[in-house]
């Protein structure tokens, strides 16, 4: 391998069409059997299409499998997981005419083509590579009417961050696992990450909360006979003496109270304004994974599959299987001119004229690094609109298929039109409102009604925590600038500042990325892997440092303060963009990482000291020796043990019981499980002698019409029967 350019993969110069005929089938290969199963329906006879599941060669777990000394060289090798399925695929390409790699249209996609032909010799045939951005008819047989080779910028940029990677990680993680715990890891984004989620926690742990109050007036419109709730208002203090309003205290706040007894209150100032809202740009990554969050609960990992699942294609009875959005991991915004006349087409027959822009919308992206390489996630069809699709989707996918097809068709709208309107009201002693004078204290008051919905008939994006929206403000009553009212109550009220919230894995990905750290494909396993490694939990959707991801961050910030720095792992970001469009070579790249990075890892070495954690007390007594029990964490999470270990090796797991009683046994309690792959599921505490499981949460409510129990729907005070119900599209967990 150069030290620049990787040339090891035959360049093809004749192209799909002008290939001479010879015996066999072309051989598609994919990554995955559901792709494969979709795009053979559209290819048909003549072409034999297989999958790759994935990557077919990779670095050895059991070494570094890097030659430092050869210009960072990496040695790949094939799992032994894969191997038959490596030889079958070297058997397809032996009797197939034309190879063409089908993989996925980024950078790691590229590097699975280029693999592929290393490892089956498929260089002896005529290779192509072709891309598509979804998987429609119509797109398949376009790529495949305009093959490329395998585009090496790509390929080595996907090696330089897969080299990268392995020499932080199989640096740092050993150097952990000597001061610290076996099992324990780093990463150059996976630390990055964690620094911001500890750094925030001590913001929050440093916190002093500094005390301020409020105060309010509903107010009324002074009408005859009975005055009608359109008529009121509430209106907030703005001003006292001409300066801002800031109350401090409950005796100053009170004071003021006091002091507007019997005071009268007279409209001072209407100011009515007009604002238009654009829609937000189609869904990236990012956007995509922090919406789900917001308004469907999905963890992003969870988001991502369910968005591979509809990009790889779903079976529409009499249409086919059809892949129903485009590709899921892109930090861009563009949207195709086809794309965008088929969006105007529908929102012109469904909403009107009016609704749409004089022009198809353009959005820019203001993320750092982010490239315009690809489409932004969307529908693969705008007509297809979610209810017609709805019998063949899970109810995860439904739901996530319509937030993606709401998101696009919304983007392509015309702007909102809100008339909003701001109203001062004046308040003091009767004499001076009378006079008309100036009074000690003004009061303010705002409201917003949509004129024009445009987008907004379709969908309007979610919020953060503490984030506001005009559209959450009433509408006032008409108001004019004289006009006497009423006070029906003034309402003072403590309050105290807040810390920053904890980030919740949206909060965490839209960080991640406004500070250009990882990339699209990067943040679901990023986050999956700082879980996985216990160095934060979820409680509440909040992502909380543990006491060992608050030590294992010390440690590495305080022995690596360059390499796990954000800023640092940014620019590392921007210069792997630079060599995927070859703009720069990768192993001069690498070469000016590991030089500072190897002194750094040797002065770690002989400076880190060793901590050990404390063992959680479990606040029960061994019931073999009668010791305290402690809790632990192991491999598979946290776990019950007897503190007078080794003497008595008594241990059980930890199990979280949720109130509710085992439905199946009637004797035992419902606690959370995890399965071998991490995910949560539910069964009685009395296994094995009770075998009962559910994914979903069991609740003591029971089904009114079949007296079953009744488990979490997925959708916040929802509830179902599984009986009555039935929703899974795959087994039980597997209680042990």
């Amino acid at each position: 391998m150069s030290a620049t350019k990787t040339t090891s993969t035959p360049r093809k110069t004749k192209s799909a069409a002008t290939t001479s005929r010879k015996s066999g089938t072309r051989l598609v290969i994919v990554e995955s059997p559901a792709k494969a199963k979709t795009i053979g329906r559209y290819l048909g006879s003549g072409y034999t299409v297989k999958a790759s599941m994935g990557h077919v060669r990779d670095l050895p777990k059991s070494t570094l499998g890097v030659a430092v000394e050869n210009d960072f060289e990496p040695k790949y090798l094939i799992p032994r997981e894969k191997s038959k399925l490596v030889k079958e695929l070297k058997e397809s390409v032996a009797g197939a005419r034309e190879v063409i790699l089908a993989t996925d249209p980024d950078r790691e996609g590229e590097a699975i083509a280029w693999h592929l032909i290393q490892a089956t010799d498929a260089g002896e045939k005529p290779v192509h590579r072709v891309v598509f951005n979804e998987i429609t008819p119509e797109a398949v047989k376009e790529a495949m009417a305009n093959p490329r080779d395998i585009d090496m910028d790509l390929v080595d940029a996907q090696q330089a961050r897969r080299v990268l990677d392995r020499l932080v990680g199989y640096g740092v993680s050993p150097l952990l696992w000597k001061k610290v715990k076996r099992g324990l890891s780093a990463g150059r984004v996976q630390t990055a990450a964690l620094r911001m989620v500890a750094e925030r926690e001590k913001e929050i742990q440093a916190f002093i909360a500094v005390e301020y109050w409020s105060l309010e007036a509903d107010l009324g419109k002074q009408v005859s006979g009975a005055r009608k709730a359109k008529d009121e208002f509430r209106a907030a203090l703005s001003r006292v003496n001409g300066k801002k309003a800031e109350l401090s205290n409950h005796d100053d706040t009170h004071a003021i109270v006091d002091a507007l007894n019997g005071a009268l209150y007279r409209v001072a100032a209407v100011t009515a304004r007009e604002s238009r809202r654009r829609p937000s740009a189609p869904f990236t990554t990012s956007t995509l994974q922090q919406e789900a969050s917001r308004k469907l609960s999905f963890p992003v990992r969870r988001t991502m599959q369910v968005a591979q699942e509809l990009y790889e294609g779903v079976d529409l009875g009499k249409e086919g299987t059809q892949g129903l959005i485009t590709y899921m991991r892109t930090d861009s915004t563009n949207v195709a001119a086809t794309a965008q006349q088929a969006a105007r087409s529908f929102i012109n027959d469904k909403y009107g004229a009016d609704y749409l822009p004089e022009r198809p919308p353009v959005y820019t992206r203001r993320s750092k690094g982010a490239q315009e390489a690809h489409e932004a996630i969307r529908p693969t069809n705008p007509h297809r609109e979610p209810a017609m699709v709805k019998g063949f989707l899970s109810p995860q996918q439904f739901r996530l298929y319509q937030l993606i097809w709401q998101r696009f068709v919304a983007s392509q709208m015309a702007p909102a039109i809100i008339d909003g309107t701001t109203v001062d009201i004046d308040a003091g002693a009767p004499e001076l409102v009378s006079a008309g004078k100036e009074t000690p204290y003004r009061f303010r008051a705002t409201g917003s009604v949509v004129r024009f919905p445009g987008f907004l008939a379709v969908y309007r994006a979610g919020k953060d925590e503490g984030e506001e929206d005009e559209l959450d403000q009433s509408a006032l009553p008409e108001l004019t600038v004289g006009e006497m009212l009423d006070l029906l109550k003034l309402l003072p009220e403590q309050h105290f500042t807040q810390p920053p919230p904890r980030f919740t894995e949206a909060t965490l990905v839209k960080a991640l990325e406004e500070q250009g750290i990882g990339r699209p494909s990067t943040y679901a396993p990023t986050i999956g892997t700082l879980q996985a490694r216990n160095y934060v939990t979820t409680e509440q959707r909040k992502l909380i440092p543990t006491e060992l991801g608050m030590v294992v961050n010390d440690l590495l910030v305080e022995h690596f303060p360059v390499i796990f720095d954000v800023g640092f792992t940014s620019r590392l970001e921007e210069e792997l963009d630079e060599i995927a469009t070859g703009e720069r070579a990768w192993a001069p790249t690498l070469h000016e990482f590991y030089g500072p990075f190897t002194n750094t890892l040797s002065a770690a070495e002989k400076t880190m000291e060793r901590v050990k954690l404390k063992d959680e007390p479990a606040g029960e007594d061994c019931e073999k020796c009668g010791r305290p029990m402690v809790i632990k964490l192991g491999k598979f999470g946290k776990f019950m043990a007897c503190s007078g270990f080794p003497e008595c090796r008594n241990s059980r797991p930890l199990l979280t019981k949720i109130g509710v009683d085992c439905p199946q046994c009637q004797q035992g309690q419902i606690v959370e499980r995890r399965s071998r792959k991490g995910r949560t599921f539910y069964g009685c505490d009395r296994y094995p002698e009770c075998d009962f499981t559910a994914w979903n949460k069991p609740v003591e409510q029971k089904c009114p019409t079949c007296g079953g129990y009744m488990v979490e729907s997925g959708r916040r005070g929802q509830v179902r029967c599984p009986a009555c119900s039935p929703t899974a599209r795959e087994a039980l967990p597997k209680a042990g």
